[in-house]
């Protein structure tokens, strides 16, 4: 496949990165010169200096013969115009990076599709639903939703004194049987883990379990998590995720939200904008501001400036303090990794929600939605099973299933189950897959039809 990017920055890369693991044509534009230098010395990519929005750029780019635009700068502007250009010179699809929401509210005036953008990414809005979701599950350290919000796959820490280590995952599962779910994930230092029953969980282990969300509760409790309840947030960072997540939290019942925000024009408009929030304008980096106003006594604290060295300090700080919950927005590929390790509850990045969506596209169009998460070498797909497919032919348990996947769901309809090996897929059924990356073109051929 040959794919255009526009814009070379953090996001940009990572989307280059990501087309360029997956073996297809890749061209970045930017008229950014020191940021098209970064990227040509780091992956294998062309570069093209220049704007997105000149058609003259984009035809060198041999947009005609591309199957996919990307547009992805800071600015909205350019990636609408971006994909308007390359469909009227016959790009296949089109994605654009919008911060805004004037174009995607259903009461807007102009529509997507008056730009001609096939695919719209909001990262700020899906980074603010995941740290919204984290802040309601205390314990976990992952949170993500299928199935409309019918089935989580939560992430939680195996503690030193949890009650399951040396425990199966046969056993565990036999002893709440009343309360369906499974283990699809385990990380293990750097190792990941696709489980089955005879795996034995070990301290500091970090496992993914996939159920009903009135189910993880009872889960979380098997495994030594003792349910939390938060009621004073204190937001670092007015952003646009700041300000999202106090618009969601604000929706609910919770004693005190705070925002810190350096800006005084932004404090003042959040201010006007949210009376239920207190808005502190102050330096996000001083500590002794942050404790004056009561970072101790938070219950939960979200860190998401655009520095994020700040945003992991900050964290640590008030996991020093106390603070039960911590979440920082962090992207940087060196970061991720060792937050947890270090004492952070959970990160989020803005680049996995724009990563989920370009790699829906690359799969087959019987995959429904794809999804990743930190400290998994997975991905997670929600795959239709077609008629006459090999994992419809026979129950889970009389099927030789590789075991580079482990399926953990079926959905039939208004039906969920949680899958297990008297399991029997049946055409038209949709499946949460959780499947090695290098395995994805096999596991697709296995749920595709003759």
């Amino acid at each position: 496949m040959k794919a255009i990017v526009v814009g070379a920055g953090e996001v940009g890369f990572d989307v280059a990165r990501l087309l360029a693991m997956e073996k297809h044509d890749v061209t970045v534009i930017d008229v950014n010169e020191e940021a098209l230098q970064l990227v040509q010395n780091r992956l294998d990519v062309l570069t093209i200096h220049g704007s997105g929005t000149s058609a003259d750029v984009l035809s060198d780019c041999g947009v005609r013969q591309s199957d996919i635009l990307i547009a992805v700068t800071t600015i909205d502007e350019v990636n609408l115009i971006s994909c308007m250009m390359a469909n009227r010179l016959g790009v296949g699809t089109t994605v654009a990076r919008v911060r805004s929401d004037v174009i995607s509210q259903t009461q807007s005036i102009i529509k997507a599709k008056d730009f001609d953008i096939d695919i719209l990414i909001h990262p700020e809005e899906s980074t603010a639903e995941e740290v919204t979701r984290l802040i309601f599950r205390a314990n976990a350290t992952d949170v993500l939703t299928f199935a409309n919000g019918r089935l989580n796959v939560v992430g939680m820490r195996i503690g030193a004194t949890s009650p399951v280590i040396g425990v199966s995952l046969a056993d565990l599962a036999s002893s709440i049987p009343q309360y369906p779910f499974r283990i699809v994930g385990i990380s293990r230092g750097i190792r990941t883990i696709l489980p089955r029953g005879n795996e034995r969980l070990q301290k500091n282990d970090q496992v993914f379990v996939l159920a009903r969300p009135k189910h993880i509760p009872h889960v979380s409790s098997a495994l030594g998590k003792s349910e939390q309840r938060i009621q004073n947030v204190m937001i670092l960072g007015g952003t646009r995720v700041g300000s999202l997540v106090a618009s969601q939290l604000g929706k609910r019942k919770f004693k005190s939200i705070k925002i810190v925000e350096p800006d005084r024009e932004r404090a003042e408009k959040i201010a006007n904008e949210f009376p239920n929030v207190l808005v502190i304008h102050g330096d996000s980096s001083d500590i002794d501001l942050l404790v004056m106003e009561g970072l101790g006594e938070m219950d939960a604290f979200v860190a998401v400036t655009d520095d994020e060295e700040s945003n992991l300090v900050a964290c640590l700080i008030a996991k020093h303090l106390g603070v039960q919950k911590t979440v920082a927005l962090l992207s940087k590929p060196t970061y991720v990794p060792i937050s947890q390790a270090i004492g952070l509850d959970a990160a989020v990045s803005k680049k996995l929600a724009i990563s989920r969506e370009i790699l829906h596209f690359l799969r087959g169009k019987h995959v429904l939605s794809v999804a990743t998460v930190h400290g998994l070498d997975v991905e997670i797909l929600e795959i239709a099973a077609r008629r006459k497919s090999f994992m419809t032919k026979k129950p889970l348990a009389e099927l030789d299933v590789p075991p580079e996947m482990i399926l953990g769901a079926v959905l039939r309809g208004k039906d969920l189950e949680i899958a297990t090996g008297k399991t029997k897929i049946e055409p038209g059924d949709r499946v949460i897959v959780f499947v090695r990356s290098p395995f994805i073109p096999k596991a697709e051929k296995l749920f595709g039809g003759k």
